[in-house]
């Protein structure tokens, strides 16, 4: 009888589910870009793998690149809010004007580096963008090596542009392109080599890193960037983040490590990352045999003075969403500079 108690104990107690400290929790984390991609390779895998390593084993994330989950770039902020991926990585300027306080940042000629920029951004987040991404956990805000035409012809004087249909991936990049005389067309990065090969476009605002995988070099042939110390037309913001509900339900321990791996923790590997992997997608094209015009000095002040009069339309149109944009504007310019060596 003792025994038959014993064994009834014993059985019990193997059915018993497992405490949770032992239980394996799988995040799914969705992007756009291929896995040969940098930002998959340099940045969200490696991300993933420390976070595991860091659990140890008790969380594991599960990427799937290329929008495997389903959806379009545009579609994965709402995902991320309502919970279809647990983490996201995407441009909140491919919802244009829903985060209004983050396209500031995108202005034209605000941008040096990816590191000074991305640290700009984590001063300016925690001040004014709280409330903007209060429905997210915000993992990072970060920003690319910034953006420059590669197009079919050079472009070296402002009468260069006049007519060029030109990607742009955000309303940063429209202002930039109505002042020189360009014709903006929005699009998802994924989309730019098709619309290069069916002369959609003649040319596509890109940081080098990603215009390598999608073979933007094989495309056009030359890659224009501006004398002087800001040498790209601007950059883009990017969010990292996680679904609100999904990473309050984590152990509080587990919760530490994401922390641990997300803000001002990771800010500046980001960064550091963004600018190091320009140099591979700059040389492939070099390989390729393109060319890389330099606009004059002269000319870049011509620039500036055709692109002013839409970057104050600019401003006035996000003031109209309920803050002082030429403020943050002038915030921004100083944060920028602060963190620029």
């Amino acid at each position: 009888m003792k025994r038959r108690s014993l064994t009834a104990l014993v059985l019990a107690f193997m059915l018993l589910p497992l405490p949770a400290a032992a239980q394996t929790i799988t995040l799914k984390l969705s992007h756009f870009v291929p896995p040969v991609a940098p930002p998959h390779a340099t940045f969200l895998a490696p991300w993933a793998a420390k976070v595991e390593k860091e659990s140890g084993g008790r969380l594991k994330v599960q990427i799937f690149p290329s929008m495997q989950l389903g959806g379009t770039p545009p579609q994965l902020i709402d995902q991320i809010k309502d919970g279809v991926v647990d983490i996201g990585w995407t441009l909140p300027g491919y919802t244009a004007g829903r985060f209004p306080r983050t396209e500031v940042i995108e202005i034209p000629f605000l941008h040096t580096s990816a590191l000074a920029t991305t640290l700009a951004l984590q001063d300016y987040y925690e001040k004014h963008l709280r409330d903007e991404y209060k429905d997210y956990h915000v993992l990072l805000l970060h920003v690319h090596g910034g953006a420059l035409v590669h197009a079919g012809k050079p472009i070296v004087k402002l009468e260069d542009y006049k007519g060029l249909k030109i990607r742009t991936p955000n309303r940063g990049g429209s202002v930039f392109l109505r002042g020189v005389g360009a014709s903006p067309v929005g699009a998802p990065v994924p989309e730019v080599p098709q619309m290069l090969s069916k002369g959609v476009i003649d040319g596509a605002l890109l940081p080098y890193e990603i215009a390598n995988p999608l073979k933007v070099h094989e495309l056009v042939k030359f890659h224009s960037e501006f004398a002087g110390p800001q040498s790209r037309v601007g950059t883009s913001v990017f969010l990292f983040a996680m679904n609100k509900k999904r990473y309050e339900s984590l152990p509080p321990d587990l919760r530490a490590v994401i922390d641990a791996n997300s803000g001002r923790h990771i800010a500046a590997m980001a960064g550091q990352n963004w600018d190091n992997i320009e140099k591979p997608g700059k040389d492939a094209a070099a390989k390729a045999g393109n060319t890389f015009p330099i606009m004059p000095r002269a000319e870049v002040d011509r620039v500036r003075a055709a692109v002013k009069p839409e970057i104050d339309k600019f401003l006035k149109e996000l003031s109209a969403a309920g803050f002082d944009a030429n403020a943050f504007y002038a915030e921004v310019q100083a944060l920028i500079a602060k963190h620029t060596k």
